[in-house]
């Protein structure tokens, strides 16, 4: 039986980032992908270089981050933002928490941005400037799908199995593994990188 830490059962059954993801504090975030696609509830997906899930902001929130970076989320990639759970954030009357913008790289000062937080109501939302010095280290990445999917190394792939941490991304690792073998391109015939579920 392997031993692990209870933060590691607590992480939520979900496709994106929650506010119960940022429970313990604030956290500082580099941006790796910016994608908008019309018509859908949750518009905009941003995914990050240290966390697996991306976060979705609600439109108060891409607000914030048009007023202050402009409406172009491919310059976004390399940019950091600093969030953090507000548990004022209401739905149905309830306080559910939400996730909310603190700080942001690329900006010269505090701004404040426009933003509605009740229907027929205007207000803004202060933003600070995240300095380099303010920059934690990062923590490991978790990688996604598409990593592996366009991945034709089978040394980078052994990197990306032992930066695994889910069973899902190993498995999804091994089978690329079991692709590139078959196309014998990278790997000699019957050579596997990755056997027995270890790298």
């Amino acid at each position: 039986m392997t031993e692990s830490d209870i933060g590691d059962t607590l992480a939520p059954k979900s496709e994106q980032l929650d506010a119960v993801d940022l429970a313990d504090g604030p956290r500082v975030f580099t941006i790796t992908e910016c994608r908008t696609t019309k018509g859908q509830e949750q518009p905009t997906t941003i995914r990050f270089a240290e966390f697996p899930r991306p976060w979705k902001p609600g439109k108060n929130q891409r607000r914030v981050l048009a007023f202050c970076w402009g409406g172009k989320g491919a310059l976004y990639v390399g940019r950091r933002v600093e969030l953090y759970c507000d548990m004022n954030v209401l739905y149905a009357g309830e306080k559910v928490g939400g996730i909310r913008i603190r700080a942001l790289s690329h900006i010269d000062g505090p701004m404040d941005a426009p933003i509605i937080p009740t229907r027929g109501k205007g207000g803004t939302w202060h933003v600070e400037p995240l300095s380099e010095a303010a920059a934690p280290a990062a923590k490991p990445t978790e990688p996604t799908p598409q990593q592996v999917a366009e991945c034709t190394d089978v040394d980078e792939l052994r990197n990306l199995y032992r930066a695994a941490r889910t069973d899902e991304t190993k498995a999804l690792i091994k089978d690329r593994v079991a692709a590139l073998e078959a196309d014998r391109r990278l790997v000699p015939e019957g050579v596997l990188p990755i056997e027995g579920g270890a790298a």
